[in-house]
């Protein structure tokens, strides 16, 4: 049976190999992001199969079109990955009001606000997959610059075992892989330099597995996903 699984923030980086490669293994998806322009080009590597829908899940009213959108289309969810994500990097001193508020919005509320409106439309058996970070893992070593990331992306672990629990009796999965450094556009421009260990169409193609199979293996886990310590 065909599956259809929903990425946000799939105009670049992870989410966009992780679209790519869902599609190829013959899963429809829906690729959310802001860029209308980088939305198009993941559009036409497989136009069979990717529909894209271009909006910010923090506005008011953008999950209200999403919920809109798969009605229209008939569409029953059986992934959502919340790939979606901003990093302020400041001293916990410089970071203002806003930095916070903006994080907070990216990474914890738009996956509490979009799997909230959109349950009407899981399948049974679904599998909702949070990505969070090594800045977000208990225990693991914390850097300067980072306490907004990292507190936002810690919030969202803990969301992972509490909607575990409270979506179990609607056969829906819910998991959290905390990933390492990974060469993307965003890790870039808040390190400029950066030389980490993983590509994204590496993580993108680990994403692609997990949300297909790891809720066989897992329900309510918070993973680690790296080769070193850092975020």
């Amino acid at each position: 049976m065909e599956k259809h699984i929903i990425i946000t923030g799939a105009s670049r980086g992870i989410g966009y190999e992780a679209a790519v490669i869902l599609a190829g293994r013959g899963c429809k998806v829906t690729a959310i992001a802001r860029s209308e322009i980088k939305l198009k080009k993941l559009h036409q590597t497989n136009p069979g199969l990717i529909s894209v829908l271009s909006l910010d899940i923090t506005q008011p009213g953008s999950i209200q079109d999403i919920s809109e959108y798969l009605g229209k289309n008939r569409i029953n969810i059986d992934g959502l990955i919340h790939n979606a994500g901003i990093l302020v990097n400041k001293p916990f001193s410089d970071l203002t009001d806003e930095d916070w508020q903006l994080q907070l919005d990216v990474n914890l509320m738009g996956p509490v606000r979009l799997t909230r409106d959109l349950l009407p439309h899981f399948s049974e058996g679904a599998h909702i997959l949070n990505i969070s970070s090594m800045g977000g893992f208990q225990g693991s070593e914390k850097f300067p610059g980072l306490s907004g990331y990292s507190a936002s992306k810690g919030a969202l672990t803990i969301l992972t075992e509490c909607l575990a629990a409270e979506l179990s009796e609607k056969m829906i999965a819910v998991n959290c892989l905390c990933l390492g450094a990974v060469q993307t556009e965003m890790v870039e421009q808040a390190f400029p330099g950066i030389k980490a260990p993983v590509q994204p169409k590496e993580m993108g193609t680990y994403l692609a597995d997990f949300i297909l199979n790891g809720h066989q293996f897992y329900n309510g886990k918070i993973l680690p996903v790296a080769l070193s310590n850092p975020t």
